[in-house]
């Protein structure tokens, strides 16, 4: 009789622990699936860092200048300037491709 009554001591805590287990680990495979995978974030490299003061220093921003008081706008004016630039370019590059799409004028 007594080894009946340790085994039902014994069992039950362990079954319990096994459906536990069982319901923990399906619960966490749904929230795994449930999540969605987004691209990395593109890392900046020191080169493309290194290119962009270039281009910032190009027209006129000094980094070194070491004055705090007007470094957003200084800094925001050399974005401005260094994006207009690229807006030009990018703008040349469509003129050409378009003046290339249009018949020869007689």
């Amino acid at each position: 009789m007594k080894s009946d009554s340790l085994d039902g001591v014994v069992d039950r805590p362990l079954r319990i622990l096994v459906v536990a287990g069982a319901v923990l680990m399906a619960g966490s495979s749904c929230v795994y699936a449930q999540t969605r995978s987004e691209p990395a974030a593109h890392q900046v490299t020191q080169a493309e860092v290194r290119h962009e003061l270039e281009e910032l220093e190009a027209v006129g921003y000094n980094p070194s200048q070491g004055d705090d008081s007007d470094y957003p706008a200084d800094i925001q004016a050399a974005e401005a300037k260094v994006a207009a630039k690229h807006q030009a370019e990018r703008d040349a590059v469509a003129d050409v491709g378009r003046a290339e799409k249009m018949p020869p004028t007689p």
